[in-house]
């Protein structure tokens, strides 16, 4: 039997599907799981209620650095202000940098770990042991994140938020540190049309072909 940790790292778009099927993989191999994106909408929310501009590269940079797991609780995390908040944060060398470490302290953990994000693969965990990138065309994460917003009573039109999403996915990619992109050795996994059910035997497939038995 292999002593190897199994650190899986799950990245791509927002909406895409890899937050509800790291979860799934995480209970599935009982791994501890990060959403990686939550860091990134706790540092903006620190800026956020310290009275600070989203654009004051050092104040994210000290929320960054003075960051407690408690943060990870609040609520208000969820809310899609947070997200598109995260997307502007997560540009900044610094901020990164500092949660960088946060991370791969994570992925240390003995038996592994399962966390998802835009760069864990190519950045955060480059020796994952398995690694994939879930995406998904743009209008149908768009119907999804639509679907969500609805469910806990928030009102926004499909068109804008699938406007929101083209332009994140577009600020993601072009960022000058850890842009978004699949690791070269990463397994896609279009969603598309795949149900949750199917996404997660697919990931299970390709997870169970290198974990230890």
């Amino acid at each position: 039997m292999s002593t190897i940790p199994l650190v899986i790292a799950i990245d791509g778009p927002a909406a895409s599907g890899k937050g509800t099927l790291a979860k799934r993989i995480a209970a599935h191999y009982g791994l501890p799981h990060l959403d990686t994106g939550l860091l990134y909408r706790a540092v903006a929310l620190t800026v956020i209620d310290a009275g600070y501009n989203l654009d004051d590269h050092q104040a994210a940079a000290r929320a960054a650095a003075g960051l407690i797991a408690d943060r990870l609780a609040d609520p208000r995390l969820r809310d899609r202000a947070m997200g598109e908040a995260a997307s502007r944060i997560s540009a900044v060398p610094a901020v990164r940098s500092a949660l960088l470490a946060w991370q791969q302290r994570f992925a240390g953990n003995s038996t592994g770990a399962v966390l998802d994000g835009r760069d864990i693969g190519t950045v955060v965990c480059p020796n994952a042991r398995v690694k994939l990138f879930i995406t998904a065309a743009p209008e149908e994460r768009a119907r999804r994140r639509h679907l969500e917003f609805q469910r806990r009573g928030e009102t926004t039109s499909l068109g804008a938020i699938l406007d929101d999403i083209v332009a994140r996915d577009a600020r993601d990619a072009q960022r000058s540190t850890a842009p978004l992109k699949a690791a070269a050795d990463a397994v896609l996994l279009d969603t598309t049309d795949l149900d949750a059910d199917a996404a997660f035997a697919a990931a299970r497939d390709v997870i169970d072909r290198v974990r230890p038995h």
